[in-house]
C-alpha cells in the first residue's frame, strides 16, 4: 500500500474501479440477500456507484457534482438493509477486490473503509 496515493490512484483510478464495480455487481446478483434489492438493468446503478467510490477514495467529486451531497443513508432508506446485508455487501466486495488483484494490505484497508458506511446503512433489523 502506498500511502503517498489516494486509494482511488492505488486502485487503478477510473479504469481499475470500473472494473472493480463490474466484478463487484457480478457478485451482487449471485448473492441471494443482495440481489432482490437490484434492479434487471444495472448500468446506472454501477455508474453511480463509480461516481461515489470516485470521490470516497479521494478521486474527482463526481457523484456531489452530478446528484449533490451524497446523503448516502438517506438515499438508502427506501430498501430494507439488514446487518446481513451490510455482511453480504462487504463480502461480495472483498471478493471482487480480490477477484481484480489488489494486495492483501490495500483491500483489507479498503473493506475496513467502506464497514462504517455499509452497517451505517443498515435500517432493518
Amino acid at each position: 500500500m502506498d500511502s503517498g496515493l489516494t486509494i482511488y490512484q492505488q486502485l487503478g483510478e477510473s479504469d481499475g474501479l470500473r472494473n472493480i464495480i463490474e466484478t463487484f455487481y457480478g457478485n451482487v446478483v449471485r448473492e441471494p440477500l443482495l440481489a432482490p434489492l437490484f434492479p434487471e438493468d444495472m448500468g446506472p446503478v454501477m455508474e453511480k456507484q463509480h461516481q461515489f467510490l470516485t470521490q470516497f477514495f479521494g478521486g474527482p467529486p463526481l457523484f456531489s457534482e452530478q446528484h449533490g451531497h451524497p446523503m448516502m443513508r438517506a438515499r438508502h432508506m427506501r430498501f430494507p438493509v439488514t446487518n446481513e446485508r451490510a455482511d453480504a455487501w462487504l463480502a461480495c466486495m472483498n471478493a471482487s477486490l480480490q477477484e481484480n488483484g489488489v494486495e492483501d494490505e490495500l483491500r483489507e484497508f479498503v473493506i475496513a473503509r467502506l464497514k462504517g458506511p455499509a452497517y451505517h446503512f443498515v435500517n432493518t433489523p
